[in-house]
């Protein structure tokens, strides 16, 4: 997945660079308003995301946000110092998808950009893919938001439905409690996890056979993917097509303080 990042600010864009390379995202950093127009409008449009920062050297990021979502339909995530009210509400509404305010942590930006990806990706995925196929008996309808196991629908709550499509998301990857609860319940989520082991739990009740979420004590789950055989897995098929396997994650993040 390819980020563009815009941010003059040079140690904050190295470190979320780095953190964002280390979820195995692709990274170009451009310093200026002009450069993120160059390359955004480039004909190939190679970006899946723009992390926009407002305070350009160059000219405002608004006006930035506003000539990119004029020129194309790439989601937009502003990443900006500026935490009034208004600049918020106006980026918005001149076409951002989010707003993250400084400081924050790369697990809060990444949660951001995987929510805002599920939002804008699966309707134009979905009507030519069809539904997501795991391993031999999963199937997970991202369109309807409906699982089935064996072909028989199985009966989710909203949340679980969120959990079991985060973790499918990238099958084998740890992913730590404190990413698994920004990204499915709130992003600035501080009470206790307790509600993800039971929804965990749901999860591996209801879909016994098809998947095992395995905990990983001190960090969080990972989800397997069980091969018909007995043994496991992370075969994944989107339309027919064998996907890649998830990406590993760096526990050592750690979310700043506010």
């Amino acid at each position: 997945m390819r980020v563009l990042l815009v941010e003059d600010d040079e140690p904050v864009a190295e470190s979320l660079r780095r953190g964002l390379l280390r979820y195995g995202f692709e990274v170009e950093w451009v310093t200026t308003g002009q450069e993120a127009l160059k390359a955004a409008g480039a004909p190939h449009d190679p970006y899946d995301v723009v992390l926009l920062d407002l305070g350009l050297p160059d000219t405002d990021g608004l006006d930035v946000c506003k000539a990119l979502r004029a020129g194309s339909d790439v989601p937009i995530i502003v990443i900006s110092a500026r935490s009034d009210e208004t600049d918020r509400v106006v980026g918005l509404e001149i076409g951002a998808d989010d707003y993250v305010s400084k400081p924050f942590g790369v697990r809060e930006v990444i949660a951001r950009i995987r929510a805002v990806l599920r939002r804008v990706q699966p309707r134009a995925q979905q009507a030519v893919t069809g539904p997501d196929r795991y391993g031999p008996r999963l199937t997970v309808d991202r369109k309807a938001a409906r699982v089935h196991l064996d072909g028989t629908e199985v009966v989710l709550t909203p949340k679980e439905y969120d959990l079991l499509a985060f973790l499918t998301e990238e099958p084998g990857a740890l992913m730590s409690r404190e990413q698994i609860m920004e990204a499915v319940w709130d992003a600035n989520w501080f009470g206790p996890t307790k509600t993800l082991d039971v929804h965990v739990a749901a999860l591996r009740r209801k879909l016994a056979g098809a998947i095992t979420i395995e905990a990983v004590r001190g960090v969080g789950f990972r989800l397997v993917i069980e091969d018909g055989s007995g043994g496991t897995g992370d075969a994944r098929s989107r339309g027919g097509g064998e996907a890649p396997s998830g990406t590993g994650l760096d526990a050592s993040d750690r979310r700043p303080a506010p």
